[in-house]
């Protein structure tokens, strides 16, 4: 029997080859991306799941570990959402990553609903800054599009007397809040639409199906919130220009 959702044999590694070419192939053919960056992406999936894999399998019996990863992953976070928000200083998206993940992991620890043991903590929160990071860099980039787009729209809300950071704020934070829609989607949509690795993994693991399901609802509502917190934050930092390159 595999112990594994799917089928782990050499086919897989053959239906690999065969999609991320397929991918390559169309994402530079229509869609004018590098077919080097899927490539590099896959390769450095490959690498990270099997390093990762074998820390993991180390880290349940040292705290020590256990925090070194945690600040590796936010450190990797705040590098990727500084390459893709291109006009704000790095220390911008380790504000907002770490403001958003920070208060909703001390409310978990405080209400006993997160256990102080080193795979649930780096679980846990390792979900919440991915999260958080892709809702950082979609909201940086959607922002910095508008508001270079836009650049007539605050000049006239300037001239109308509008302070500099309201003329801003008009122009970029309804599309801030477009970083929250794939989470807001796929929370409302869980269950009938996809079924979360976390929740598969569970009951995969022995969980009953009820509380695979409400360890679900708590990663998905926390998710949520911490990416509400995060491009608040950014939304209000580059709007007042804090942190943002000249």
């Amino acid at each position: 029997m595999n112990s594994t959702l799917l089928n782990t044999g050499w086919p897989m590694w053959v239906m690999l080859a065969i999609v991320v070419g397929a991918t390559g192939i169309i994402t530079s053919r229509f869609l004018d991306l590098s077919a080097k960056k899927i490539f590099s992406a896959a390769g450095r999936a490959l690498i990270q799941l099997i390093v990762i894999a074998l820390i993991i399998s180390q880290v349940s019996t040292s705290w020590i570990l256990t925090i070194a990863l945690l600040l590796l992953m936010l450190a990797v976070a705040v590098f990727t959402s500084t390459q893709r928000i291109e006009t704000v200083r790095w220390w911008v998206p380790a504000s907002v990553i770490f403001g958003g993940v920070a208060p909703v992991v001390a409310l978990m620890f405080g209400f006993g609903v997160l256990p102080v043991t080193p795979l649930a903590v780096i679980a846990v929160i390792g979900q919440l800054i991915g999260g958080t990071m892709s809702a950082t860099n979609l909201a940086g980039r959607r922002i910095e599009q508008e508001l270079s787009q836009r650049a007539g729209e605050v000049e006239a809300a300037l001239a109308l007397g509008f302070p500099e950071n309201a003329a801003r704020n008009l122009v970029g934070r309804p599309v801030a809040a477009e970083a929250l829609l794939p989470g807001l989607d796929q929370t409302r949509t869980v269950g009938t639409v996809t079924l979360p690795g976390a929740f598969v993994g569970l009951v995969l693991g022995g969980a009953s199906p009820l509380e695979a399901g409400l360890v679900q609802l708590v990663v998905l509502i926390n998710l949520l919130a911490v990416q509400a917190i995060a491009v608040s934050l950014l939304a209000m930092m580059i709007e007042r220009k804090i942190g943002v390159r000249a």
